[in-house]
């Protein structure tokens, strides 16, 4: 028999658009080598302009979905994204705390791009509790990481981001990569911190426009790398490659932003083929 490609687990919610979410999730994670399993915590009613209302589901509902492949197949890594209530938030990290072998990859979003909310304070307090110190790595960008350390009142200079790296590290995270798509400069920096401080920081050069899912994008490369068995500087360093290469060749699919090609390389190999 054929040797099956990597399992990740992804708890999300839904985008009808398909430019975010669990439908971002899955086409990254295949894309990358990996099959993509798949808890829904949340459906959204959301297109490319943003997310207009979000329907959470009922926490014994994704704790089900959830206890149910895992008793059948052998997960690689953890992903998660939108988490959708505080009770989905406490099944959920009961459930990673009995696979603590298992790598977990946080995406801690708070709110879509256009700034539509999808978590409230008590739910952040309760993913910084109850998650985060269980994450391999999380991903937040420049403000979900001051506002996941209650600093989102201070200027975002460098000296500020490593002190809420440091936060979130002491509460027993491994690895933090925040990402500087907030940041007003020629160039987007990806810092990566370990507990022994900053492990690598990438540039990158900053596109024009603005991309629907590009952070779910990230994330899901990351842990698609782990579950190949690369180590987390490798897996970071080949997620970023992938993630700005999906959005250099981003297409306008709706009236919003515009959605990352994550096969990218299957329209390249088409185009070079094509002789006509």
């Amino acid at each position: 028999m054929t040797t099956p490609p990597p399992a990740v687990l992804v708890f999300a919610a839904t985008d009808p658009s398909g430019g975010a979410g669990l439908q971002a999730d899955i086409m990254t994670l295949s894309s990358m080598g990996c099959h993509p399993l798949s808890v829904v915590t949340a459906v959204t009613v959301q297109d490319t302009t943003g997310v207009e209302d979000i329907f959470p589901l009922d926490a014994e509902w994704v704790a089900d979905q959830a206890r149910c492949i895992l008793e059948d197949v052998p997960v690689a890594v953890f992903k998660l994204g939108v988490l959708g209530s505080l009770e989905s938030i406490a099944a959920i990290a009961e459930i990673v705390s009995d696979y603590p072998e298992i790598p977990l990859v946080l995406d801690p979003i708070f709110a879509s791009g256009r700034g539509d909310e999808l978590a409230s304070e008590d739910m952040i307090a309760a993913m910084k509790d109850l998650i985060i110190p269980q994450s391999t790595i999380i991903t937040p960008n420049t403000l979900e990481i001051l506002r996941l350390t209650a600093d989102d009142s201070q200027e975002e200079d460098h000296q500020d981001l490593n002190l809420a790296a440091e936060e979130i590290l002491a509460t027993g995270c491994e690895y933090v990569l925040i990402t500087g798509t907030h940041h007003h400069t020629t160039q987007v920096i990806n810092t990566l911190y370990g507990r022994e401080g900053v492990i690598r920081a990438d540039g990158w050069e900053r596109l024009a426009g603005s991309y629907h899912g590009s952070g779910c994008t990230l994330s899901s490369a990351i842990a698609a790398g782990l579950a190949q068995g690369l180590d987390i500087a490798e897996a970071v360093a080949e997620a970023q490659e992938y993630t700005w290469q999906t959005l250099k060749d981003a297409f306008r699919l709706g009236m919003g932003q515009r959605i990352p090609d994550r096969l990218f390389w299957a329209r390249e190999d088409r185009q070079a083929g094509d002789t006509h």
